[in-house]
């Protein structure tokens, strides 16, 4: 694999993933996944629509296939093909509810019981009950709404500053994070706290974010996508990259990123387990990203599988 101006791209010129990068490739793997949790895992017939859902698996590895001419069709297609899976995280997600819809709340009890052992209690329930404080809640849950914002701010920003090598391996990072946590939902779905407990109802639950966020969450969350928390996992991952390529841009979106890994404890739509189960999975994608620009300088045979240095334009 070598790092180029396109992203990390696998090595070869002749062999059969000429042209793909690691993100078309960490791409398919996910389908892949994802189509035998259909198949397999969870039975094909017990799922509601899977036809549906194979046909948009089938789309998408179209899409991995077209990619690398796109990146050679011009500026939009240069642009589809590096952004199309950010195109289609909200899709991504949604999937998640409909393959978890059947699970129940085995799992929660598990994450409850750790919640317990490593908290001393259920932090997500009592929070928002015991400290009720209107300011607070609303900060915290503004911030959880800066959600997205956060997530596509970070390559937008570098790519429309025209640092794009940087922006790609930012969409790789956050694409790659989301992918390990969506696999873990697949096989081990968490309902989380907002469907294993009952909601609170006092001021702090009253605050404009506040109810947006719930009228949001009730149209659109994905039930069994709560361990480990994407929501930290990707905005720490995007905010950290944007920390390393563009300092100015990462320090805006640290005090958004701060307050949401506290706002979804707050809340009550993660376990604090979660968030600390994202912070984990972030820190470590950061430090798998750190660690492959580190040897990008270095040459090796393309056999080694190692990350050599390219030029492309």
């Amino acid at each position: 694999m070598a790092v180029n101006s396109r992203g990390w791209k696998w090595s070869g010129t002749d062999g059969l993933w000429r042209g793909y990068t690691a993100l078309d490739l960490a791409t398919s793997a996910y389908i892949a996944v994802a189509t035998g949790a259909v198949l397999l895992s969870f039975g094909a017939e017990g799922i509601r629509g899977w036809p549906w859902v194979l046909t948009a698996h089938a789309l998408i590895a179209a899409l991995v296939l077209l990619a690398p001419r796109a990146r050679n069709a011009g500026p939009i297609g240069r642009f589809l093909g590096d952004w199309y899976p950010m195109l289609l995280l909200p899709a991504l997600y949604g999937e998640i509810g409909v393959l978890t819809l059947s699970a129940g709340f085995q799992n929660d009890l598990l994450i409850q019981r750790l919640e317990t052992w490593v908290f001393g209690s259920q932090i997500s329930y009592r929070w928002i009950r015991e400290s009720p404080n209107v300011v607070l809640s609303w900060v915290l849950h503004a911030c959880y709404l800066a959600y997205y914002p956060i997530l596509y701010a970070a390559p937008f920003a570098l790519w429309m500053a025209g640092r794009r090598d940087a922006s790609r391996h930012t969409i790789f990072g956050i694409m790659a994070t989301f992918y390990l946590c969506y696999v873990a939902f697949l096989f081990f779905p968490v309902a989380g706290p907002r469907y294993a407990f009952d909601g609170a109802h006092n001021a702090a639950t009253g605050v404009g974010p506040a109810r947006f966020a719930a009228w949001l969450l009730d149209r659109g969350d994905s039930w069994g996508a709560a361990f480990p928390s994407s929501h930290v996992a990707a905005s720490v991952v995007a905010t950290g990259m944007a920390l390393r390529y563009w300092r100015t841009l990462g320090l805006v979106l640290l005090p958004f990123t701060a307050g949401l890994i506290l706002a979804v404890v707050y809340g009550q739509f993660h376990y604090a387990v979660d968030a600390l189960a994202g912070l984990i999975v972030a820190a470590l994608m950061l430090g798998v990203m750190q660690t492959a620009e580190a040897t990008e300088p270095q040459r090796v045979r393309v056999g080694d599988y190692g990350v050599e240095s390219g030029s492309s334009v």
